[in-house]
């Protein structure tokens, strides 16, 4: 009898300490009815102690569409799970997204249909970046104070330097608002740039070495609404970075 109840003990101790209740899980009938929660609900239940039932008022939420983590596809349809603010939820999730979780997914064979995959690509849209201001103020500006190096657009297409990008060499480059707004601080613009408010005066041992770039915040801007509006570059390839 004392074995017995050894066992019992050894057994209870070493089993998941399960919730007391279950978290539901809402999701599309094409989900439900293929049988997949069937199939991944009790084992991560049974590795984590943490009921999740397949119910359709469920706080947790798998929907065809953002937001929410995509967490599987099937036939081109990405999956994407909702939860809310909890560890047991945020603990879901994580194994869903673990090579654990996504080996269970795809171990399903659905009786009829696809199978669900767990290795998709996320389309992204990259947005063009349109920044308010006086654009045609911001071609004035930039003739002026960038047109000595830069080449701007056609107005100065045989004046810029060589060894300098032209805007619109720069406008295709995908961190090209990070590098105008900055501007002022790369090389070799702090030696000869002044932004009212914002760079500190040249120091007197050493004062800029070609007539002063000096403009505003506000005269930046209309640089920067100028850039946005102009055509990129056709650089062909994808530019490489350093």
């Amino acid at each position: 009898m004392r074995f017995v109840l050894l066992c019992l003990s050894l057994t209870l101790s070493t089993s998941p300490s399960w919730s007391q209740e279950a978290l539901g899980l809402a999701a599309p009938a094409e989900v439900k009815d293929s049988g997949l929660l069937q199939h991944i609900l009790p084992r991560f239940s049974l590795k984590t102690g943490i009921r999740v039932i397949p119910d359709e008022a469920g706080v947790l939420v798998l929907e065809t569409a953002a937001p929410g983590d995509p967490v599987f596809a099937r036939d081109g349809v990405i999956y994407h799970l909702r939860i809310g603010d909890d560890a047991k939820h945020e603990r879901f999730r994580d194994w869903l997204l673990s090579d654990i979780g996504k080996n269970t997914v795809e171990s399903f064979t659905p009786e009829q249909g696809a199978p669900f995959s767990a290795s998709f690509e996320v389309a992204t849209t990259q947005e063009d970046i349109v920044i308010e201001g006086d654009a045609a103020r911001g071609e004035e500006l930039s003739m002026t104070h960038c047109g000595r190096c830069h080449v701007i657009g056609p107005q100065n297409r045989m004046n810029g330097l060589g060894s300098t990008p032209s805007f619109a060499v720069l406008r295709a480059m995908p961190d090209w608002s990070e590098r105008f707004e900055a501007f002022f601080a790369l090389n070799p613009h702090p030696a000869f740039t002044q932004i009212d408010g914002v760079t500190l005066p040249f120091a007197p041992e050493r004062p800029s070495p070609i007539h002063p770039v000096e403009m505003t915040l506000d005269e930046l801007d209309a640089i920067l609404a100028f850039v946005s509006a102009i055509k990129a570059a056709d650089l062909g390839a994808p530019l490489q970075l350093q």
